[in-house]
């Protein structure tokens, strides 16, 4: 283990602040730029006629903020992102059949949406632990966060979504089947970009 680097018990971010003067306004920097992020990878949005649920890059950010900012952080930078959605902002996937501004929480995607500051916390949470520091442990939690993400998602488009949900097979058909291969793909790619900073931290210490 290098020396200089607690790797039992902190995240990527506790150890780039560890130490510094500015140590809380690196954190708060990195709760806003994580917030920016998210709403940039929205940007990158993929309509799909066979269902209201747009393709995004949104979630693979939200994993990637949660395990480098850790639990408390990364639940406060999806918090922020939802906040400036809610006020209006245009921070959420463009769409032209999505309800725009704090509607969007009501509407078929509201369930993602809401699930990213615990998808965030539950990513945090595991790498806190140090599955950030290898591939595969840093597969599984993406993966936790990811099935937080899809669980929330798929229940609020099978009962909540307005005007009314659509029920769960319904739901599961498009709301989670045609995303799930691509999703699962992207934090297999994910996962490898922790272990190698680490990696790089380690080296230059």
């Amino acid at each position: 283990m290098t020396a200089g680097i607690d790797r039992t018990c902190s995240t990527l971010v506790g150890t780039l602040s560890a130490g510094a003067e500015l140590r809380g306004a690196i954190r708060v920097g990195a709760v806003l730029l994580m917030a920016v992020l998210t709403a940039a990878a929205a940007q990158v949005s993929i309509p799909l006629p066979f269902t209201p649920v747009p393709f995004t890059l949104t979630p693979m950010v939200v994993l990637l903020g949660g395990a480098a900012l850790g639990s408390r952080l990364g639940l406060s930078a999806q918090v922020l992102y939802l906040a400036a959605g809610v006020a209006g902002l245009p921070v959420f996937a463009p769409s032209g059949v999505l309800p725009p501004g704090p509607l969007r929480l009501l509407g078929p995607t509201g369930g993602y949406l809401m699930s990213y500051p615990l998808a965030a916390f539950v990513a945090g949470y595991l790498a806190e632990r140090g599955f950030d520091r290898r591939y595969l442990t840093s597969v599984l939690a993406m993966a936790a966060g990811l099935a937080v993400i899809f669980t929330f998602g798929v229940l609020w488009l099978a009962l909540f979504a307005r005007p009314t949900g659509v029920g769960i097979e319904t739901a599961v058909r498009t709301g989670l089947v045609p995303f799930l291969p691509a999703d699962l793909f992207k934090i297999l790619l994910a996962a490898a970009i922790m272990p190698g900073l680490w990696r790089l931290i380690g080296r230059q210490v």
